[in-house]
């Protein structure tokens, strides 16, 4: 078997982290607690938990795809997938984390098993765009960083690590950057890192946490440095967004 590249190796040890820390504070809810409102609205804490759990499993499938080629089984389509999240919502709290853990483990073993050349293999995503396998490793960082943070349970963005905040912070403001967003710049002062978007617009700064924060629509505009009030920043658009520039849409030619 071909060695893992060093990106793989780097990513896929974010996600064994990010996933131990999710499984502590979820082995710590009661099923009280399970059943009370999260940080989005209209769903418990076991919506949330239940959610990244199914999610996970979609990533297992993209890169058993990307692994052999051949799609791994039946996908779940998005009406099956919100079916299961409230199914599986409404389990014990422990039945909900004894399911987590169980994928997040199929995840790192799947992960650990790619042949490198399988990382640049392009896989669908659920809603029709494509990217390399290597991009399942970021998208899952991404669910249970932004979802441990949506448990409400005082994981908040000073919890996110360096490495996934200036990830998140690079993929987000490309994107941001191709569709012509108006900010001028972006500063995350504790990192040491500026991003140019617009020739015009407003420029942010903040902890790299508070600006992701702000982007994703976790944390209000009011905990940046701005040169202009709050109030007359422009909003972000839904969040998370498929990477622009990106690799294109099923069906288009590779």
């Amino acid at each position: 078997m071909s060695r893992q590249p060093a990106f793989a190796d780097d990513a896929i040890g974010c996600v064994v982290g990010s996933g131990a820390r999710l499984l502590r504070t979820a082995s710590r809810l009661s099923d009280t607690a399970v059943r009370a409102p999260s940080a989005l609205p209209g769903w418990t804490r076991g919506h949330v938990l239940a959610h990244v759990a199914h999610a996970v499993d979609a990533y297992v499938w993209l890169l058993g795809l990307a692994h052999t080629g051949c799609e791994p089984g039946p996908r779940t389509d998005a009406a099956a997938l919100a079916s299961a999240v409230e199914r599986d919502a409404l389990l014990p709290a422990d039945g909900i984390t004894t399911r987590l853990r169980h994928d997040l483990d199929r995840f790192s073993v799947r992960a650990r098993a790619m042949p490198a050349p399988a990382w640049e293999r392009l896989v669908p995503a659920q809603a029709g765009w494509r990217h390399p396998a290597w991009y399942v490793l970021l998208r899952c960082l991404r669910e249970l960083e932004t979802h441990h943070l949506d448990l409400g349970t005082g994981h908040g963005t000073g919890q996110w690590p360096d490495a996934y905040v200036v990830w998140a912070l690079d993929d987000t403001l490309a994107t941001l950057r191709a569709q012509g967003f108006p900010l001028a710049s972006v500063e995350a002062v504790d990192l040491g890192r500026r991003w140019s978007l617009a020739p015009e617009g407003a420029s942010v700064a903040g902890a790299g946490h508070q600006v992701l924060g702000w982007l994703t629509g976790r944390t209000p505009a009011g905990t940046l440095t701005a040169d202009r009030p709050a109030g007359l920043l422009p909003r972000p658009p839904a969040w998370p967004q498929p990477p622009l520039p990106g690799w294109g849409h099923v069906g288009d030619e590779p």
